[in-house]
């Protein structure tokens, strides 16, 4: 008996909703669909301000709307760090509620980073040790990993477009802004106490890091299918990119114009964890915290993945 089951994801940067179909404890994407809401961009003093929650309302029932027509039995609704990172937040899921009558779920870091893992490691799709990272536009979740367990997380306060808000004057980052946001990214990878272990190993989840293999693979005209790229590659890639000029305009913009203002932030991210933790190679997931949300809690099938 198949089941079509919606998730949607409020993120910092983009709204998403994802189609499965469902039977017993396995699913099948049938679709996907985002909309570049820019939530982070409303957080003002710490507080989601109308205008946000208002879209977040306006996105939320056009999506459930389009879920409907193509049959859903059931949509869930989950918040990440724009809804979490506020101090408002009783407030903007009440507001969600009235105004749509949806309940949005509100996932903790540490939540977060537990179904990205659940999510990227279904099926036995990624080695069974190593670090995964999940960039989101608001925060960066890190899982460390051991022979399919988890052995530490946590939830990291940056993330693409929140490093962009805050520190990029322009359209890309200057020299001393990137050095500012690599700083940060050390200072909060230390701060959340991750064990200092290397990793050989990381499962890329997110936005960020399937833009970046997508803008290696144009840039070096190879097929990405492989979904493997070394963290030198990466590296490279940074390095050219930060340059900026005509050139890097030209790439982000035919291969992710989206993001045309906070790859480099994401990859400042992207990189400074990757030289933190020693990492050599970088595999990049279609599946993420969406999947794990599906499987943890909704079809109950967490305790097959791996």
């Amino acid at each position: 008996m198949f089941m079509k089951y919606a998730i949607i994801d409020l993120g910092s940067n983009t709204i998403r909703l994802s189609l499965y179909s469902c039977s017993g404890g396995d699913f099948k994407p049938l679709m996907n669909k985002k909309v570049t809401a820019g939530l982070a961009g409303y957080i003002k003093n710490g507080e989601l301000g109308d205008g946000g929650i208002l879209l977040a309302c306006r996105v939320l029932c056009s999506f459930r709307e389009l879920a409907e027509n193509l049959g859903a039995e059931g949509i869930s609704v989950f918040g990440t760090a724009p809804l979490r990172n506020i101090v408002n937040t009783e407030e903007a899921v009440n507001t969600i509620r009235a105004v749509t009558g949806i309940d949005v779920d509100v996932l903790s870091g540490a939540e977060e980073a537990q179904l990205s893992y659940t999510g990227a490691v279904w099926g036995g799709s990624a080695p069974r040790t190593g670090l995964l990272a999940d960039i989101g536009g608001g925060s960066t979740e890190l899982v460390a990993y051991s022979e399919g367990r988890v052995s530490a997380e946590c939830s990291l306060p940056v993330g693409s477009l929140s490093m962009y808000n805050e520190y990029v004057s322009g359209l890309f980052p200057g020299k001393e802004e990137r050095r500012e946001m690599r700083e940060r990214v050390k200072r909060e990878i230390a701060r959340a106490g991750m064990p200092g272990n290397k990793y050989l190993h990381l499962v890329g989840v997110g936005g960020t890091i399937r833009a970046a293999a997508k803008l290696y693979g144009k840039l070096t005209d190879t097929e990405p299918a492989s979904r493997l790229v070394s963290a030198g590659e990466l590296a490279e890639l940074y390095k050219g990119l930060k340059r900026g000029g005509k050139r890097a305009l030209e790439l982000i913009l035919r291969t992710a114009p989206e993001r045309i203002h906070t790859i480099l932030p994401g990859m400042a991210i992207l990189t400074s964890v990757l030289t933190a933790f020693g990492v050599e190679s970088v595999s990049i997931s279609e599946r993420g915290v969406r999947e794990g949300y599906l499987l943890s809690r909704v079809i109950g099938a967490s305790d097959n993945a791996g």
